[in-house]
């Protein structure tokens, strides 16, 4: 069976250095600057955790369990290295 997918095609203003940084990138991949940025919103849209990350997120966002934020790498090692 086969699917076709539907396409507009449609325009957008976007500053020049973007654009830039993207064609860039999708010749270094080589690929079509659309198919590099149509592949950029697919996997924007379409990302979808799995249930332990979104566990994860709920946890962080909730504020429970907050972790202990460094301000001196030496502090941070010592715990890390004294942890049992």
């Amino acid at each position: 069976m086969e699917t076709t997918i539907q396409r507009k095609q449609t325009s957008f203003r976007l500053r020049t250095d973007l654009l830039d940084f993207m064609k860039k990138d999708a010749e270094r991949e080589n690929r079509t600057l659309n198919n590099f940025l149509e592949s950029l919103l697919l996997n924007y849209y379409y990302n979808e955790p799995n249930e332990v990350t979104k566990a994860a997120i709920e946890e962080a966002m909730s504020g429970h369990n907050r972790n202990k934020v460094y301000t001196d790498v030496d502090e941070m090692f010592n715990d890390i290295l004294n942890e049992e």
